[in-house]
């Protein structure tokens, strides 16, 4: 397969997270309705606009030229603030539109978020394979399996980290921070080949792995208060 064909597979694939995800949601009743499940997967796949915007900005350091930054310096920047730092925040700034719409406040906010920011993350993989199966096909398909994972994982904190604005300060950039740190790591892995880029897709998948059991140990809590 190739072109077009390849590029439809990549989607199928991306696409299948986001319909596992919807099947859980239903399950066990998550609170987010149908209708905001699309609305945050488009939020997600159109907040990949806004960061090649943010990254156009911010000017890629060259290796051996970078001065005290140079070599691995240089690589660590390019992998973490250009591009997991403003992917993270792109999808922050779609949050803090929404959730209001949402509203996604109260007491279950940071439930909401998580699974919205899941959603998102994942809408935003969708995206992100399309673009690279359009570009780069020989790559494409380890980063169609690890994007999913890795976005779902990573917009789960970001919307916990929106929808805990009222918590504190500390809480936000803390959980900011820590969904630009597994995004940074996986994208050095990733770079690297052999046992690097087998480590990962297990680093992504610990990490929603991680999400998806912070959501279930919240919805939870929510029904035994409720009980």
């Amino acid at each position: 397969m190739n072109g077009l064909p390849v590029l439809l597979f990549l989607i199928l694939i991306a696409a299948l997270p986001v319909l596992l995800l919807f099947l859980w949601y239903r399950l066990v009743r998550c609170p987010l309705s149908s209708g905001w499940f699309l609305i945050f997967l488009f939020g997600g796949a159109s907040s990949m606009l806004l960061a090649l915007l943010l990254q156009r900005l911010i000017p890629v350091l060259p290796g051996p030229s970078a001065g005290f930054l140079g070599g691995m310096g240089a690589t660590i920047f390019n992998l973490f603030c250009r591009i997991a730092a403003t992917e993270e925040l792109s999808r922050f700034l779609v949050f803090m539109i929404l959730f209001p719409l949402a509203r996604i406040r109260g007491e279950n906010a940071v439930l909401r978020g998580s699974a919205a920011g899941m959603v998102a993350g994942l809408g935003f993989a969708l995206m992100e394979s399309a673009s690279y199966g359009a570009s780069d096909i020989g790559i494409a398909l380890l980063r169609t399996v690890t994007s999913a994972p890795l976005h779902g994982a990573c917009g789960a904190r970001v919307g916990a980290a929106a929808a805990g604005l009222g918590e504190g300060l500390l809480p936000v950039i803390m959980r900011l921070l820590s969904a630009i740190a597994i995004h940074g790591i996986y994208n050095f892995m990733i770079s690297g080949s052999g046992v690097l880029a087998l480590m990962a897709i297990l680093a992504a998948l610990c990490a929603l792995t991680s999400s998806i059991l912070s959501i279930r140990a919240q919805l939870k809590d929510s029904e035994s208060q409720a009980a």
